[in-house]
């Protein structure tokens, strides 16, 4: 798993994620019993707290946020936050993923299934080696010639 490198939380963050998480929408809930089993060996985290904002969920290793949207996304300034927000995670070099609740509600699976794609997508080819770099050759059962 690469570092997290998500912007560090904001004063009060921590404790509204742990709140927001005892406290999940039942959209999430469903998402969430899919993505907690770290499909295709992917890391998921729910209500993740980074800056000011706390993400409904984040994969680390892909850089990607996922928010679930439901009908209150759709008025008043909503979409504007909503467009703020993705524009400080994207200058983190983050992309937010948004899905609309509807969808999960209809086929949780499916939509975990088009999570997990996306996040597949944005992996790097090869995790960075670990710090100290990789070991001698030798160790790993080859000969040096």
């Amino acid at each position: 798993m690469l570092r997290d490198n998500s912007p560090d939380p904001q004063t009060g963050t921590i404790s509204k994620a742990r709140r927001q998480r005892r406290q999940m929408s039942l959209p999430e809930v469903l998402l969430w019993r899919f993505l907690k089993a770290r499909p295709d060996g992917i890391k998921f985290r729910r209500q993740h707290p980074s800056g000011p904002y706390v993400l409904d969920f984040y994969c680390s290793d892909a850089r990607v946020a996922i928010e679930v949207d439901g009908r209150s996304h759709d008025m008043g300034d909503r979409p504007r936050r909503d467009a703020s927000r993705d524009a400080y995670f994207a200058a983190e070099g983050i992309e937010t993923l948004r899905i609309p609740a509807a969808n999960i509600l209809d086929d949780p699976e499916r939509a975990a299934a088009s999570i997990v794609a996306f996040a597949r997508s944005r992996l790097p080819l090869h995790h960075p080696a670990a710090p100290g770099g990789p070991p001698p050759r030798d160790k790993l059962g080859e000969d040096l010639v």
